[in-house]
């Protein structure tokens, strides 16, 4: 196991002391939440619900022994955990880089709270390194991508990738990410767009990031 796996895994386990006997619990999506589910099969019976953010997150979790069930199915989420792409001190994120933005930001909308996972190389000054994918309804792609060139970023379409819901991401390059809330509102309102990858408006409660030593908490 590499490094930054070992890490991902401690975050993981970290976030395992934030669950409690009869929430309802939901999952995101990513190589760190993978780790996550490997070490909720222990908690199962502890959980009255759990809901999934994408179909990959769902055939695991189904695959170790759990029922998911839809959001529609619970009266809320107590407890969100999910992994991110970047993340700041500010506990602000930008996430999708597995394409399924869109399901992990109704999640964390829904949450009571909502959990995040990294390893320390996820953490950040501020966001943009990593390129912002946004999800759009296939007819505006070039659309959304011209509103993103006239703010100097360079949108790439995510080709041959299509979302749990049927639509395409672009992912957008050399953005600066001064204001995230800002940028995030301002986004979400071009015409296409379905979901923007920048979690500011909700962010996360709590930001659990490891490294070899330790897991630091920022809430």
């Amino acid at each position: 196991m590499s490094e930054h796996d070992d890490n991902k895994r401690r975050a993981a386990l970290a976030a395992m002391s934030y669950l409690s006997d009869g929430i309802v619990l939901g999952v995101g999506t990513g190589s760190t939440v993978n780790y996550f589910i490997d070490a909720l099969q222990r908690e199962k019976a502890r959980l009255d619900a759990v809901v999934s953010s994408s179909a990959q997150s769902t055939a695991r979790l189904r695959a170790a022994g759990f029922e998911v069930v839809e959001l529609a199915d619970v009266p809320t989420i107590d407890l969100y955990v999910d992994g991110a792409d970047e993340a700041t001190k500010h506990r602000h994120l930008v996430k999708g880089g597995g394409g399924a933005l869109t399901g992990e930001k109704i999640l964390a909308a829904a949450a009571r709270r909502f959990v995040c996972i990294i390893d320390e190389s996820k953490l950040v000054g501020h966001l943009g390194k990593f390129p912002l994918p946004i999800e759009v309804v296939p007819m505006a792609r070039s659309y959304v991508s011209k509103q993103m060139v006239k703010i100097a970023g360079q949108p790439i379409w995510r080709e041959g990738f299509v979302t749990d819901h049927g639509n395409h991401i672009v992912d957008v390059h050399n953005l600066t990410i001064s204001n995230p809330v800002e940028m995030e509102q301002r986004f979400n309102q071009i015409a296409g767009v379905v979901t923007v990858g920048i979690f500011a408006k909700r962010p996360a409660d709590v930001l659990l990031v490891a490294n070899a030593r330790e897991v630091r908490t920022l809430s």
